[in-house]
């Protein structure tokens, strides 16, 4: 661990709450690495993506979480990131750990909408390695209850982000790679196969349902059935077959020439990742 800085100042924040069970696993994962500032939104705020609060104050909170301090952030995970960097630490993070989410984050669909996600990006705004770490969950319905007391054993997701984590800390991420998005199967154990992977175009069939209140009028769920099963390399298609997909994701969405012709990541790039979780 020589190549470590001396002391790393490391980020840990989530988009289900600061109360997650989650939060306490990501927290765990990076605890020896470095001096760690836990904050996170003072409430579930899924699905709200990089969206940050520019016409109401924002509060902050310190709780106790078990054993460690945290910051209890009256906003979204975006503002938690703006939050954590501006006004408690002292420096700017060395890296900064989005997760655990209860409930996977793969495709296009939930990578461009999770709050988890939205608030790794704004960290690698600031020129930060990030990763995000999500679970899967089987009943849907999981992904929006009170996750305080979720119970899942975090162990092979927790010595899988530590691993990225400690290699991230030593020299960074590869070169055009800002966020690393870990996706564990419900029975995900340490020798579980790892996938470098690609996301799939999407996730959900959406859908909208049309209901009727009290007094006749109409209002409307938004929902949609699982996509359950994608071309090869992409991570949901990593997903259905019970691997660990970690997807190296880039702050610049421009389309490229280059990427017209194929969807396939390059080799380089795939064993470079590789090198980040591999044994």
């Amino acid at each position: 661990m020589s190549d470590i800085p001396e002391t790393p100042e490391i980020l840990v924040t989530n988009d289900d709450g600061v109360y997650s069970s989650g939060i306490k696993a990501a927290y765990r994962s990076v605890c020896d690495l470095g001096n760690v500032t836990v904050a996170a939104p003072s409430v579930q705020k899924s699905g709200v993506g990089r969206s940050v609060s520019i016409f109401e104050p924002l509060r902050i909170y310190e709780i106790e979480l078990d054993t460690f301090e945290a910051y209890a952030i009256a906003g979204t995970p975006a503002d938690s990131v703006i939050l954590a960097i501006f006004a408690i630490m002292d420096r700017l993070p060395d890296l900064c750990v989005s997760g655990f989410n209860i409930g996977e984050n793969i495709s296009t669909d939930t990578v461009t909408t999770s709050g988890t996600i939205g608030a790794a990006l704004e960290a690698a705004s600031y020129g930060m390695p990030a990763i995000t770490a999500s679970i899967q969950v089987t009943d849907q319905g999981d992904k929006f209850d009170d996750h305080r007391h979720y119970e899942y054993d975090f162990d092979s997701g927790v010595d899988l982000v530590r691993k990225i984590a400690e290699r991230a800390l030593k020299r960074g991420f590869p070169d055009g790679v800002d966020i690393l998005n870990v996706n564990i199967p419900r029975n995900a154990t340490i020798d579980t196969e790892i996938e470098i992977t690609r996301l799939a175009r999407k996730i959900f069939k959406t859908g909208v349902e049309k209901r009727h209140d009290p007094r006749g009028r109409p209002y409307y769920w938004i929902n949609g059935d699982l996509v359950q099963d994608d071309e090869v390399g992409t991570d949901l298609h990593a997903f259905v077959r019970g691997h660990i997909s970690v997807t190296p994701l880039s702050l610049d969405s421009t389309a490229g020439i280059d990427r017209q012709g194929t969807r396939e990541l390059p080799e380089t790039l795939i064993r470079a990742v590789e090198e980040m979780v591999g044994g």
